[in-house]
């Protein structure tokens, strides 16, 4: 499976992106996105997932962005996306898109290890 990540650009800070990731197959009854950031010089850190499993839908997120991004399924674009609002210089950083076709536990979604499956990142930089 590959992913295609796309959605990045340049933002003042208090603006939106959306990122959205694409799949290389249809996705199955069962999958888990997530979302992942790295600034230069910083470990990968999570930024929020989605788990799906048989019409049930589980989300999580990162402290640092509860209420200012939303992760969601377009079921008929067969992406997932990443809407990010009022953003701040601090979020800028490559972000990554990852799935795995499996249920991880809900603590493990945070985890870069639950993902099988990478697309390339997509840069965001937030000016001050």
């Amino acid at each position: 499976v590959q992913l295609q990540a796309s959605g990045g650009g340049l933002v003042q800070a208090g603006g939106s992106l959306r990122l959205s990731c694409a799949p290389s197959t249809r996705t199955f009854s069962t999958f888990t996105m997530g979302w992942f950031r790295q600034a230069p010089g910083k470990e990968r850190e999570f930024v929020a997932a989605m788990r799906w499993t048989s019409g049930n839908t589980h989300y999580r997120y990162a402290d640092s962005v509860k209420g200012r991004f939303t992760i969601s399924r377009d079921n008929t674009k067969n992406t997932v996306s990443l809407q990010m609002n009022n953003l701040k210089p601090e979020d800028t950083a490559a972000h990554y898109c990852a799935l795995t076709e499996r249920a991880p536990i809900f603590g493990y979604l945070n985890s870069p290890g639950a993902y099988d499956y990478w697309g390339q990142g997509t840069q965001v930089t937030v000016s001050s």
